[in-house]
């Protein structure tokens, strides 16, 4: 989880990056390079060093994301864990930002439905059932970005960080290797399917080559 997470926002292998265990808290391995927020470089980071006045977000439901993304350069950055009083995980924190702030960049990152996938099964009844309810989440957040009156200039990317067979994950199977990677909005190509294959620190380069950031 760490690993692919940090390879999504770093645009590196975990060779280079260091994070290597589901769960590291820091680099296992030193780093090939650090920027001078102490961290091999983000896509937040650069960002916020190309565009200092840019607002960046960042919430999430996994406490393990506090570790893979620098704090110093996000305006607002809060850990949002699903419960029985926050039923929505980081949905709401999400809409509200996104109408107060109207960021430039910003990542919702849900632990669901990988939790479904470990204590239900993956391609059950119940994990399909957690993603039709995840999907109307995505459309308030989508709402949100309307209502702020920026959806014309919003580009959406949704993926996940892998995929799962059975009850786990880790393994060698397509099952759990493969991951979506769907992008929508300005600019973007309309019913196109990219047919090359992807990686999940292709995210990292995408989000850096809209914003024109140097690599």
């Amino acid at each position: 989880s760490a690993v692919n997470w940090a390879s999504m926002f770093m645009g590196a292998g975990p060779e280079l990056h260091g994070f290597t265990e589901w769960g590291s808290q820091k680099p296992d391995l030193p780093s090939r390079e650090l920027s001078h927020y102490g961290l091999f470089p983000t896509v937040f980071g650069l960002l916020r060093d190309a565009y200092p006045s840019a607002e960046i977000g960042y919430v999430y439901e996994w406490e393990g994301m506090a570790y893979l993304a620098e704090k110093q350069a996000m305006n607002f950055m809060q850990h949002t864990p699903v419960n029985a009083q926050n039923p929505k995980g980081c949905t709401d924190a999400a809409v509200k930002y996104i109408k107060e702030k109207r960021p430039n960049l910003m990542a919702i990152i849900y632990d669901q439905p990988d939790g479904v996938g470990h204590n239900q099964g993956h391609d059950t009844d119940a994990y399909y059932q957690k993603l039709k309810e995840l999907d109307a989440y995505v459309g308030e957040i989508v709402e949100a970005v309307k209502q702020a009156g920026i959806l014309d200039k919003t580009i959406f990317i949704v993926t996940a960080d892998h995929g799962g067979i059975g009850k786990g994950h880790g393994g060698k199977t397509m099952e759990e290797m493969q991951t979506p990677l769907i992008i929508s909005g300005k600019g973007v190509k309309k019913d196109n399917k990219i047919t090359q294959s992807t990686m999940v620190f292709d995210t990292a380069s995408t989000v850096a080559y809209i914003f024109k950031l140097d690599q």
